[in-house]
C-alpha cells in the first residue's frame, strides 16, 4: 500500500505554490502556466481558504465572459478544500478524488501544509508499483 507520504517523497518537489484571495485571476493563471501546474492553493493568514484550478478558470471566467485581469481569485476559487494526511493510502485518495470529482488535494500533517498531490501523481505511483510487481512475478516464474 502506497501512502501519501511516499507519493510526496517520490514527487520530490515539496514547494506548494499559493496565491491570496485578492490576487487577480490573470496573475494566478500566469503563475500556473509559468510553473506548469494546474492548481494553486489560496492562502490567507497562513490558512487554506480555497483552491483555484484551470477548471475554475475555464468554467467561471472564460465561459461566463468575465475578465481575468479584473476578477479576483476569491471570486472563482473552490471551497471548502478537501485535504488528506501523509499516512493515508493512495487508494483512499483516489476514492476521495473520484467521489468529490477533485484533481488536487493538499496534504496536511498535524494541521501544517506539507504538500499538494494530484490525480496524476497518484496514477504515476500506481503504475510504478504495478510495474515492480509484474517484474517480480516474471523473475519468480522464470526461476
Amino acid at each position: 500500500m502506497i501512502t501519501v507520504a511516499q507519493v510526496l517523497r517520490s514527487k520530490g518537489d515539496s514547494i506548494v505554490h499559493t496565491v491570496t484571495p485578492t490576487t487577480s485571476v490573470f496573475e494566478a493563471i500566469a503563475e500556473m502556466a509559468e510553473k506548469n501546474i494546474g492548481a494553486l492553493l489560496v492562502m490567507e493568514a497562513g490558512m487554506i481558504v480555497g483552491i483555484v484550478t484551470e477548471r475554475d478558470y475555464a468554467r467561471k471566467i472564460v465561459l461566463q465572459g468575465k475578465l481575468s485581469k479584473e476578477t479576483k481569485v476569491r471570486d472563482i476559487m473552490s471551497w471548502p478544500v478537501m485535504y488528506v494526511e501523509p499516512q493515508q493510502s493512495n487508494e483512499e485518495c483516489m476514492a476521495l478524488m473520484t467521489e468529490k470529482r477533485l484533481r488536487h488535494l493538499p496534504v496536511l500533517d498535524q494541521g501544517e501544509l506539507v504538500g499538494l498531490i494530484s490525480s496524476g501523481d497518484l496514477v504515476k505511483e500506481i503504475i510504478s508499483e504495478q510495474s515492480f510487481i509484474i517484474d517480480q512475478l516474471v523473475h519468480y516464474i522464470a526461476g
